[in-house]
């Protein structure tokens, strides 16, 4: 089993600050858009993962009790909540995708929360990429929110099943660069039709 202290690298006892601080700056350190196109993006992926399962761990273990289930599959802090928020919610729920969305526009200050609802929207319209964007800046808002860590979590294994399940039905590297090279060509001929 992992030494949560050791793989943020702070010492045991160390405050909620400090982990806070350290966990940011692996977060930055190994964040997949670091290593885009490079060899070492899964390795840096699965660093990313080592470093948000020990911070939960860690917090999880200073927040202790209270804490429940909601039907998007993570824990949350209980105590209150927005009722617009919770009713938002209720609307994912029910697939009422085009109201929660609507109420969720009407939100005037884009919070941690917003950017969490708005992930799992595009996550149940099937937009993987808006999803994970919108839940790592909720993250990014609010390192110490559970459910959301949970989720980034989620959606990082499941973005690395697709990549390794794709890669191991021949999607070979010819035809990577191949795609490569068509989407030069697009961003080129894009930038270059206003000339």
């Amino acid at each position: 089993m992992m030494n949560p202290y050791e793989v943020l690298g702070v010492r045991e006892g160390a405050s909620e600050e400090e982990i806070k601080a350290a966990y940011r700056e692996l977060v930055k350190k190994y964040h997949p858009d670091r290593y885009q196109d490079n060899p070492l993006y899964e390795l840096a992926e699965e660093k990313l993962q080592e470093v948000n399962e020990a911070y939960d761990m860690l917090m999880s273990q200073r927040k202790g009790q209270g804490r429940g289930e909601d039907s998007f599959g993570g824990a949350y802090q209980r105590g209150p909540r927005d009722p617009v928020f919770s009713q938002i919610r209720k609307s994912i729920d029910m697939g009422e995708l085009d109201r929660a969305q609507s109420m969720l526009n009407q939100v005037g200050v884009k919070s941690a929360e917003w950017y969490f609802l708005n992930g799992m929207i595009a996550l149940r319209r099937g937009w993987y990429d808006n999803a994970f964007g919108d839940v790592q800046t909720a993250v990014s808002m609010d390192p110490g929110n559970l459910e959301y860590r949970q989720a980034l979590n989620s959606l990082m294994q499941a973005g690395g099943n697709y990549r390794s399940t794709a890669y191991g039905q021949g999607y070979g590297s010819q035809q990577d660069e191949m795609c490569r090279m068509c989407q030069c060509l697009c961003c080129l001929d894009f930038l270059t039709d206003g000339c």
